[in-house]
Formats: structure tokens, sequence, C-alpha cells
């Protein structure tokens, strides 16, 4: 097997709506078993977006007095998306893992939260006869689904779920409404196979020929060893980069990372979906 570019060059595959800058409705903030939240916005003027783009949001809901504490948005990758008559609910799964996202998950139906996006470069449309294998580690499960969901009617499709254990596991329900090729991982062993996504990965690769694309995103680490593991087989490799960044579209250079080709790439420009052989690994945090 040869890696394949699949049918879209790198300028299609940013093709998407303009971003917009808006202050977006919660309609919802659930959640998906601490300390994963489920937060559902409802937004004017979204014009559409690619499964892997991703939203900046505010650091908590907007509140008459301005806060400057914390000051900077956060990077979302948009989970899913819903049109509701002239607006869109867009769905985003997110960790609270600090102050922002604390804040973040206060935030209650009725509450405003300044939205900018869709943003950066998602994944590419298969091309015709390959099979996918999608890889999500924690909360990079969120820019698998969609990805999916538009795939499988044309394409064979796995996905592969994992977590350290089932209580981390999230939104595993919206990817069996699929009805696609469903396997859950957990390192404890307490939901699905125990082992690492990367584990279930090389035996979905050893199970039979085909043109594979395998799409990987979570933790760095993760994806490397995805990444490792498809170069030995000649099979293209996607990772989406989770990298924090200040701006979203190229001013704060803060989502810098090296390229294997010398150089620095910005992760909310020519990503957050790169070719796994464009990164030089070893730079990456």
């Amino acid at each position: 097997m040869t890696k394949s570019r699949g049918s879209e060059d790198e300028a299609s595959r940013s093709r998407s709506a303009a971003p917009v800058r808006v202050d977006a409705v919660v309609v919802a903030n659930d959640s998906e078993g601490e300390p994963n939240r489920r937060l559902t916005l409802r937004v004017a003027g979204w014009g559409g977006s690619r499964p892997g783009q991703f939203v900046m949001l505010s650091a908590g809901p907007l509140e008459p007095v301005l806060r400057y504490d914390p000051l900077l948005p956060r990077p979302m990758a948009v989970y899913r998306t819903t049109r509701r008559g002239e607006e869109t609910d867009v769905e985003i799964l997110y960790k609270v893992t600090g102050r922002g996202t604390r804040l973040l998950a206060g935030a209650e139906p009725g509450d405003r939260v300044r939205l900018v996006g869709p943003l950066g470069n998602g994944f590419p449309t298969p091309g015709p006869g390959q099979s996918l294998v999608l890889v999500g580690g924690g909360t990079g499960i969120a820019s698998l689904l969609e990805l999916a969901a538009q795939a499988r009617a044309k394409h064979p499709v796995t996905v592969i779920l994992g977590a350290r254990d089932a209580a981390s596991l999230m939104a595993v329900e919206d990817f069996e409404k699929l009805g696609l090729d469903l396997r859950i991982v957990t390192e404890d062993g307490s939901r699905g196979d125990r082992g690492l996504v990367t584990d279930v990965l090389e035996a979905r690769l050893a199970e039979g020929e085909g043109e594979f694309v395998v799409h990987a995103c979570g933790p760095t680490a993760m994806m490397r060893r995805c990444a490792e593991i498809s170069q030995r087989r000649g099979i293209r490799c996607l990772v989406s980069l989770e990298n924090g960044m200040a701006c979203g579209f190229g001013v704060c250079l803060g989502c810098a990372v090296p390229l294997s080709e010398g150089g620095y790439g910005l992760v909310c420009r020519q990503g957050p979906v790169f070719d796994s052989d464009e990164l030089e690994w070893g730079g990456l945090p």
C-alpha cells in the first residue's frame, strides 16, 4: 500500500464559510461525567464548517462588566452542528482543566459566550475507495464525529475511542448511533478492550488490505504513535493538533509547531489538521 493524498489538494482542504464573530447564546451546558462537559451554543450567521475545524470561545460567559482575567479566549473543536431555522446549534465537548474552563462550566442557558469561527483547516474529503480509521483519545474525540457521520455513506469507517477509564469516555452514544465499526478501549479495562487505542489501531490495520487513511486526535504521544504505526505500513496519517493559542488566526504566533522540512507552521492557519509526516514530532509538547 502507498500513501494517497486523497481527492483534494491543500487549498481545497481549507474551503469553508467565512468565520463569524458573535455573542452566542448558551442552550445547554451539561455534564458528560466530570470533568467532561458538553456545551451547546446557538449561533446566528453560521455558514457551515468542515470536520476538524475549531472556534475560539471567551473564557466563561460574558458579564455586564468586562472581565480581563482570564483575558484570552480558548480554542475548542467543533463537535457537531445542527441547523435551527436561521440559526445553528454548535456543540462543543470540553474538559474542565483550569480557570477559563471552570468559568465556562458555570455558563447557564440564556448566558452569552463570545464565539469566533469556524477557523483553521479541517480534514480533507476522503478519496474514492479509501477506508477510514478514526482514532480519538480523551477530548480528541470531539474532532471526529462529523467526519465519521459524513464519510460513512461512501466509505468503510472504523472509529477507535479511548480514555483512561469508562468514566472518562465522552459521547460514545453519539458514535454508536452512526451504526459503524466502533471499538472502545480503556487503559483499566472498565469499558471495551483493555489497553491503548494504538494497540487497537495496529490490530485493525492488520485485519485486511485496503487503502486505509488514519485520522487521529488526542494527546501528542498518542498521535505520534499513530503516525509511527501508519508510516511503517505506508499509510497516510492525518492528525489534528490541540495547541493552545491566543487569537486563532495567525497574529499571536502562540501555536507555532516545528515542521519536518524545517521552520514552523501555525496550528491555527495551516492546521489544526496536518499530515503526520509534515511535523517534527520531537519538538512537539
